[in-house]
Parts: C-alpha cells; structure tokens; sequence
C-alpha cells in the first residue's frame, strides 16, 4: 500500500523554530508519515541524530520504508509521546538540541479507509491511534450517559449543540459507523450549518477523549523540558484552540520565575523558569501555503528555548550543557555559562 501524499505544515518556520544544525540531536515526537522528520533529516546533515515517535505504527512502518538509506542515524519507536522521557532513556537519546510536536491527525489516518477518524466514508468507530489500546469512539457512543457524553462534546469538541447531539445519539444506538454518526449529528443540528461540516467539532470531541490527546500532551511537554539541553528548543504545531490554549500556558508559565497568584504579597511558590519565549506572537501559516495546503489554515506554531535556572546545582547545569559529540551546533560549556551567570547577577 503506498503512503498517502502529506504536506508538512511550515517547513521552514518549524526549522528556524528548532534552529537545526548540522550535528544536532531532534525528537519529532509526532513523526505521521515524516514531513517534518525528512526536512530536519537534511537541515542536520552531516552527523545529525533523529528520534521519531508515533503511537500509531502504520507511521512507524511508512517511515521505516521512506528512511531505510538513514537507519544509521535515526531511531523510530512506536510509543505515545506522553512516554516521551522513558522512551529517551531507554535509548540513551538525551539531551537534546530540539523537540518537536506537530498535533493533530496526519494524512496517514485521514486517509486511511478503517481507522473511523474521517465522516468523508464508511468506517467503524474506532478513533484509536494505536490499535492495541481498548477504547474506542464506539464504546464512547454506545456507552456513555448522555449528560456525560454531553460534557465531552462540549468541553473537547467546542460545540454549542452539544445536548442536542447527544439526546439524539442515545435516542438511535447502536451507533456503529462513521457515516451513521455523522448523519445523526446532521439531524441533531438541523438546518444549523456553518463553514465546516456539522459533525467536525463532534468527531473531534471522540478522538481527543479516546486517545486523551490534552491530558498526554500537558504531561509531554513537561517531559520534554527536562530533556532539552541548554539552548535546546522546543517547537509545537497545534491545529485546534485546546491544544494551542495547553501549549500558550504551559510556556508562559515556564518562562516565568514566579508563578504565584497576583494577590500574593511575596513569592512562596519557588518556581523558577526552565523556559524563554521565542516568538511571543503565534506563527501562522503564510496565506501562500493556506492556498496550496488549505489544512494549514488552523496551524499555530510556538517556540520556547531551554535556560538554566538560577538555583540549579552544579550537575544540572553540567547536564544541560553537555557536548553530545556533534560536530557543530552543540551546547557551551558549563564553566563557561556559569561565569556568564556570574556576571549577569553581578550586574
């Protein structure tokens, strides 16, 4: 089976993001059918070392065909990135210059006829990145109440009508297909149409809650701080506002030395920041590229780069500024940060 055709989303912003040289250690931890992964391949050539990561492992066996000549400097692993700290060392893959998450579904699964991600054919209700976990979209169809499956609708699909569709689901179980579903959604909202597809927000709501996309992601991207050598960046692509609401905060609060609340007299938190912002404005895709790749149009890209707080012991700061061998590009030396961090609280 050949793989679908994918377009990478903003090619040359993610790798000026990672700011990829020659030598240096990635992680895309979202590696789909490697758009991405082959850009950052190149752009680190000679001596580059990659890890790609994908829960589903029809990502894993496309890659392994498209990148069989690169085997001698990559690495690909079929495991979700919420286990992205374990999987670094048991490889011993750390640390590294960057990391990159590109969320949403690629091609690969939009396409695929049955994984049940897609209302466009006729699929069962599965939903599930990785085959080998238990729950389905259809478990969550048929078995929820429906003032749960409600709330789910509501709060991981952003969907006012979401009582409606609910009642109504209930009312037709067993709900099997994709196009059963989505023609019950349909029903639910009536003549209430927008830009996109009435059942869009619905069948987003079911995929993020079967593959607990926002809990895995908040707890990966604290994994992926810890991993990050200095000056290592981190770079996420997001596709809907939860994702990119997770994402905004999660760095802005990393970026920050205290976290208390704004009516706290003096700082009891003892939060110091891992993180500083690269670009405080979200990226979006160039009207160009929306033009060419109309599914870019939801894309927003956010940039943070590691720094060494300044409570760190020595160690840490000897691990975050480690030479990982690379011929270029690699981390400073710690005595040489530390006298810079001298200076710089001297001043």
């Amino acid at each position: 089976m050949l793989s679908p055709i994918h377009i990478p989303v903003m090619v040359e912003e993610t790798l000026a993001a990672l700011n990829v040289q020659p030598g240096g250690r990635y992680i895309d931890c979202t590696l789909g059918t490697g758009g991405h992964f082959a850009a950052i391949l190149e752009r680190s050539s000679p001596g580059g070392q990659l890890l790609g990561i994908d829960a589903d492992p029809e990502a894993i066996r496309v890659a392994s065909t498209r990148f069989e000549t690169h085997r001698d400097s990559l690495l690909l692993v079929n495991e979700n990135f919420v286990n992205l700290e374990s999987v670094c060392y048991r490889y011993d893959f750390l640390p590294v210059h960057g990391i990159l998450f590109d969320l949403g579904l690629s091609s690969l699964q939009l396409t695929s006829d049955g994984r049940g991600f897609s209302f466009q054919h006729e699929a069962a209700l599965d939903m599930r990145f990785n085959p080998g976990q238990s729950l389905t979209a259809a478990d969550i169809v048929n078995t929820y109440p429906e003032l749960e499956l409600a709330s789910l609708i509501k709060n991981y699909g952003e969907e006012s009508f979401s009582r409606q569709i609910a009642r109504l689901i209930v009312a037709e179980r067993p709900i099997k297909t994709t196009l059963q579903l989505a023609q019950t959604v349909e029903r639910a909202i009536g003549g209430k149409r927008g830009r996109i597809h009435p059942a869009t927000r619905t069948f987003q709501a079911l995929r993020i809650a079967v593959n607990r996309e926002l809990e895995n992601l908040g707890s990966a991207l604290q994994q992926a701080v810890k991993l990050l050598g200095f000056q290592g960046r981190l770079v996420v692509i997001s596709y809907h506002s939860l994702e990119d609401r997770i994402v905004k905060r999660f760095m802005q609060q990393e970026s920050r030395d205290c976290i208390c609340p704004p009516e706290t007299p003096t700082c009891v938190c003892g939060h110091t920041a891992s993180l500083k912002l690269i670009n405080r404005k979200v990226i979006t895709p160039s009207l160009a590229e929306i033009q060419a790749n109309p599914r870019s149009r939801s894309a927003r890209l956010r940039t943070a780069e590691r720094v060494i707080p300044q409570d760190e012991d020595d160690e840490v700061v000897e691990r975050l500024c480690s030479d990982t061998g690379a011929k270029s590009g690699g981390w400073r030396k710690a005595t040489l940060v530390k006298k810079l961090r001298e200076v710089f609280l001297a001043a």
